[in-house]
């Protein structure tokens, strides 16, 4: 950087007069009739044209250097034909944690499949079914998580092969749907590193020691086990097989048994872990994570 000296010509400073800076930098000890100290060089810096206080040398002084400001794009999530009151306390909730909503129209459905949406609130009727399969058609879509709105049991089941992933039920209550959004935001964060268990409905076969078979939903499934709830409950203890399909798993069967129950009719079943068809659900776990 050149070395440069002040001069005094006549001006508009207060005294009359001026100080113009000639292909230099602004320095220490100005005075009309004293050089200027000059700046180290840029290579004893470390920084080639920039100053160790992140000035940076120009013409006629120093101007700061802007630091660059990388925003992280929020999670969408799109409310798909929701009545006014349950699209705000939907919106509400997603909004503690930082989760937009985008309210879509039922004539918009195909901005389902030309923008990217991390999840899906629809209410559970009879085009659910069309409108999951338009969203999943999309290649920015097909993890799409869904949310169903109201709709009975056996709606969602209906739409069980597509993954519906959880349910608000109706009437919305405020507490309910915000334990559901706590609950599953991780899975709409992206932050799969720390969410072990895939929140997702579908219908489960279960096969009792006796040879008795019953039905239920699953709520949450992950490599180890997975969360049920049914008209009927199994004992703690049970010796079981399950067999449940997933998207694009297909219909896979594993041993198990019963670790708990609740008086909400939900329970719980751990995987046999010597079971090596424990191993397909696995691999399909990690794939829908880090797709």
């Amino acid at each position: 950087m050149a070395t440069s000296y002040l001069t005094q010509t006549k001006g508009v400073w207060g005294n009359g007069s001026k100080y113009n800076f000639r292909n230099g930098t602004f320095g220490q000890g100005l005075s009309p009739s004293k050089p200027m100290q000059p700046w180290k060089s840029a290579p004893e810096w470390g920084f080639r044209g920039v100053h160790f206080l992140g000035l940076m040398p120009t013409s006629t002084g120093t101007v700061l250097v802007p630091i660059p400001v990388h925003r992280k794009t929020a999670a969408r999530v799109a409310l798909f034909d929701l009545p006014e009151t349950s699209a705000q306390l939907v919106t509400e909730c997603f909004r503690q944690y930082g989760i937009e909503t985008v309210s879509i129209a039922r004539e918009h459905a195909d901005r389902l499949q030309r923008e990217k949406f991390e999840a899906c609130v629809l209410p559970l009727g009879e085009t659910a079914g069309s409108i999951i399969e338009l969203a999943r058609g999309s290649a920015s879509n097909n993890r799409i998580v869904i949310y169903g709105l109201g709709g009975t049991a056996q709606d969602a089941m209906r739409y069980s092969k597509l993954c519906i992933n959880a349910v608000f039920h109706e009437p919305l209550e405020r507490s309910a749907a915000m334990k559901l959004v706590r609950s599953t935001r991780m899975l709409v964060l992206h932050e799969f590193r720390r969410y072990v268990r895939i929140p997702v409905m579908t219908e489960v076969g279960i096969v009792m020691a006796d040879g008795g078979r019953i039905t239920a939903t699953s709520q949450e499934i992950s490599s180890g086990g997975m969360s049920l709830k049914g008209n009927h409950v199994p004992e703690p203890g049970s010796l079981v097989e399950v067999s449940f399909s997933l998207l694009t798993l297909p219909r896979v069967w594993v041993r198990g048994h019963v670790t708990w129950k609740k008086p909400n009719k939900s329970f719980g079943i751990r995987f046999d872990s010597t079971d090596e068809r424990r191993q397909r659900l696995k691999e399909w776990i990690v794939a829908y994570l880090e797709a």
